[in-house]
C-alpha cells in the first residue's frame, strides 16, 4: 500500500473532521459573540481561569491550556482587561511573569455567557449522537490528545 497518499477512506474520514472541526468552530464563535460579545478563545480564557485556585494562572500556562500562541494570550488578555473580565498580576517569583486574574466582573461574564454556550454546544454536538456515539467521541478524543490534561469529567466544559 502506498502511504504517500490517504486512501479514499481515510481521505474521506480527514476531510470530514476539518469540515466539521471548522464549522462548529465558526458557528460556536459567532453564537458567543453574538450573544455575549465573546469570542470563542475568550470564552475559553475565562473558563479556564474560573477553574483554577484564586481563578489566577500564570499567562505562559494560561497560552499552553488554551492553545494560543503567546502574543495572541497577550493580545486577548488586552481585551478581557478592558472590559475589566481580567487582570494582569506580576509574579513575584519572576520578574519577568504574570498572572491572568479572573475579576468578579468576568466571573459574572462567564456565568452570563455559560448556559448559552452549553445550550448551543449540546445541540450541535451531544444532541445529535447517541450515548454509545458520544463514549466513542470520548474514546477518540483521548487517543488523539485532545482531552485537557488531568482535567476531570465536567471541568472546562462551561
Amino acid at each position: 500500500m502506498d502511504k504517500t497518499w490517504l486512501d479514499a477512506g481515510e481521505q474521506r474520514v480527514w476531510r470530514g473532521f476539518l469540515r466539521m472541526n471548522s464549522s462548529l468552530y465558526d458557528e460556536l464563535e459567532r453564537d458567543l459573540r453574538d450573544r455575549d460579545g465573546l469570542t470563542l478563545t475568550e470564552y475559553g480564557i475565562l473558563a479556564h481561569l474560573s477553574e483554577m485556585p484564586d481563578r489566577r494562572m500564570r499567562m505562559r500556562n494560561l497560552a499552553d491550556t488554551v492553545i494560543v500562541s503567546k502574543s495572541r494570550l497577550s493580545h486577548q488578555i488586552a481585551r478581557l482587561e478592558r472590559d475589566g473580565y481580567v487582570r494582569r498580576e506580576p509574579c513575584s517569583d519572576d520578574r519577568r511573569g504574570f498572572w491572568a486574574v479572573l475579576t468578579e466582573e468576568g466571573a459574572a461574564a462567564l456565568r452570563e455567557a455559560a448556559p448559552g454556550h452549553a445550550a448551543r454546544v449540546r445541540s450541535l454536538v451531544f444532541d445529535r449522537l447517541t450515548p454509545e456515539q458520544i463514549d466513542g467521541l470520548r474514546e477518540i478524543v483521548d487517543a488523539l490528545g485532545g482531552a485537557p490534561d488531568g482535567a476531570p469529567d465536567g471541568a472546562s466544559d462551561r
